[in-house]
């Protein structure tokens, strides 16, 4: 863990990783699906960034403000990254759909867009992870 927390410290790693995962789509995007346009690339590229920056964001909260129950980083992190992909393939289940045929085929196993909310979970847990680790968590992070 940080000897120091501080969240200025989380958000660099959180955004770093989550634009290292977002460059990898932006750059293997057309590998999967030909027809994706510049615009899904790069909206993949900022999603992941932004992703990164909430995660990194929600590690001073270790505790449910509502339910009053403890939040380790591999909850925080499974649940925003699932959460968060879920809301973008809700809202973008077109293009999400074309991606997810053009790589499976119709009527495939993994041909629903929604994989990308298990996506979205291991990410979140692998920006999380980072962030804690080099950046700490707790509400001692808003101080630095």
């Amino acid at each position: 863990m940080a000897t120091q927390p501080s969240l200025t410290r989380r958000i660099i790693v959180g955004k770093t990783i989550g634009f290292a995962f977002g460059l990898a789509g932006f750059l293997l995007l057309p590998f999967f699906d030909p027809q994706a346009g510049w615009l899904l690339r790069w909206g993949i590229l900022f999603w992941y960034t932004t992703l990164g920056a909430i995660i990194a964001l929600f590690g001073v909260m270790t505790r449910s403000p509502v339910l009053e129950i403890p939040l380790p980083w591999m909850l925080r992190g499974i649940f925003l990254g699932a959460w968060m992909n879920f809301m973008l393939t809700f809202f973008a289940y077109d293009a999400m759909q074309a991606v997810m045929v053009s790589t499976f085929g119709v009527g495939g196993l993994l041909s629903s867009p929604f994989w990308f909310t298990l996506e979205g979970a291991i990410v979140g847990l692998i920006i999380d992870y980072a962030a804690t680790r080099w950046g700490g968590e707790g509400p001692e992070t808003a101080e630095r």
